[in-house]
């Protein structure tokens, strides 16, 4: 195969969560092409599991969207040198209101959410034997924290009533990983 080249990234865009460029690329017929990228510092998100089995889920506006999701609790790295897992123990904590020893807090998968054009890297955990603390939204955040049973979750998946990339890896690979 022969071999694409960057020959240029200009910043178009910097903003407080993620960067856009145009890149000018050399393609495998020698002639060149403008492409966006979109460049992130990464997130983490945690799949809550209650002594029960059920799930904490959290419901939140999104606006690219105009509505309500159910997603599992996530947030984006401070900075691209945090450890992934040191962003997931925060946002556990902040949007659920629950923690977990480091012990608990298993690696699951990674996911790339839009390869196509963005290289947002999710790294998601599991996290069990949850102690109860103090939620911590960010002054612009507003959301709910429910639990929910994995076979409820599976069935809005299948539904396509839960359209989240990430929540919807996750809770699948969680159901493969645990209650297949």
């Amino acid at each position: 195969m022969d071999e694409y080249k960057r020959l240029d990234r200009r910043l178009v865009h910097h903003g407080a969560i993620l960067d856009v460029y145009t890149d000018t690329m050399q393609i495998p017929n020698g002639k060149t092409a403008e492409w966006d990228f979109i460049g992130h510092k990464g997130a983490a998100a945690v799949v809550p599991v209650l002594d029960d089995g059920r799930i904490l889920m959290v419901k939140q506006y999104r606006n690219a969207l105009e509505r309500y999701t159910l997603e599992i609790p996530a947030g984006g790295r401070d900075n691209t040198e945090e450890p992934f897992i040191d962003c997931a123990f925060r946002e556990l904590e902040e949007e659920t209101g629950y923690r977990c020893e480091k012990e608990e807090m298993k690696f699951l998968i990674s996911v790339y959410t839009t390869v196509a054009f963005c290289n947002e890297r999710i790294d998601v955990y599991v996290a069990d034997h949850l102690i109860k603390s103090h939620q911590h939204l960010d002054d612009d955040e507003f959301l709910n924290v429910t639990a929910c049973e994995v076979k409820d979750l599976l069935d809005m998946i299948y539904a396509g009533k839960m359209q989240d990339a990430k929540t919807v890896a996750a809770i699948l690979a969680y159901h493969n990983k645990y209650c297949g």
